[in-house]
C-alpha cells in the first residue's frame, strides 16, 4: 500500500487518486474503482450528485492549479479531503488554493499535497495550511519527514504563524 506523511508521520494511504487517461476521458461515475477515491475537481462539478451517492467518508476532490476554490465551499460537508496537484515542482500556485481554503474560506479538514512534491517543499506546504503529503514515488517518504525539523525560526506569516518575526520580538521584548 502506497504511504504519504499525514500531520508529519508516515501513514498507509487508502484513497486512490483518479486521474484522465492518455485520451482524456474519465470513467463513468458507476464505473470507478470501489473504495476511497479523490477525483478531479472538474470531474465532481460534473457529476456531484453521483459522486455524493458514494459518501462523503469515500469521495475526495483534487484542485489543478488553475482551479478556483471559492466554488467548493458549499460542498466541504461532502467530501472527506480535498487534494491540491502539483503538475510540476516549480508551479507554486498550489500553495495559494491552500492559503484561501484555510484562511478564506475556513476549511478545516485534510489538505494534501499529490503530485511533483518534493522535501524541499514541505515545510513551507505545510506553513500555507497542507497537512497531508504525497511524496513523489521516486522519493524516500522517511528522509522526506526530516524537512519539518530543518528550519525552526520562521520570519514571514502562515497558516501556522499569525505574525511575523518583527511583531513577535515586540511582543515579547525577547530576541527570537
Amino acid at each position: 500500500m502506497p504511504q504519504i506523511i499525514r500531520n508529519r508521520t508516515v501513514v498507509d494511504d487508502d484513497w486512490l487518486v483518479v486521474r484522465a487517461a492518455e485520451d482524456g476521458g474519465l470513467p463513468p461515475p458507476d464505473a470507478l474503482p470501489a473504495g476511497k477515491v479523490i477525483v478531479p475537481f472538474s470531474y465532481w462539478k460534473a457529476a456531484r450528485a453521483e459522486l455524493s451517492a458514494r459518501g462523503a467518508s469515500q469521495v475526495a476532490v483534487w484542485f489543478a492549479p488553475d482551479d478556483e476554490p471559492a466554488e467548493i465551499v458549499d460542498d466541504f460537508g461532502a467530501i472527506a479531503l480535498i487534494a491540491i496537484d502539483f503538475p510540476v515542482f516549480r508551479d507554486g500556485r498550489g500553495y495559494s488554493i491552500a492559503r484561501l481554503l484555510r484562511e478564506r474560506y475556513g476549511y478545516t479538514g485534510e489538505i494534501r499535497a499529490i503530485g511533483d512534491v518534493l522535501r524541499d517543499q514541505l515545510l513551507y506546504m505545510s506553513r500555507c495550511g497542507f497537512d497531508a503529503f504525497a511524496v513523489r514515488a521516486d522519493k524516500d517518504i522517511h528522509d522526506a519527514l526530516r524537512a519539518f525539523g530543518e528550519l525552526t525560526i520562521h520570519y514571514q506569516t502562515g497558516t501556522d504563524e499569525k505574525l511575523p518575526l518583527f511583531r513577535r520580538r515586540e511582543a515579547t521584548g525577547a530576541r527570537l
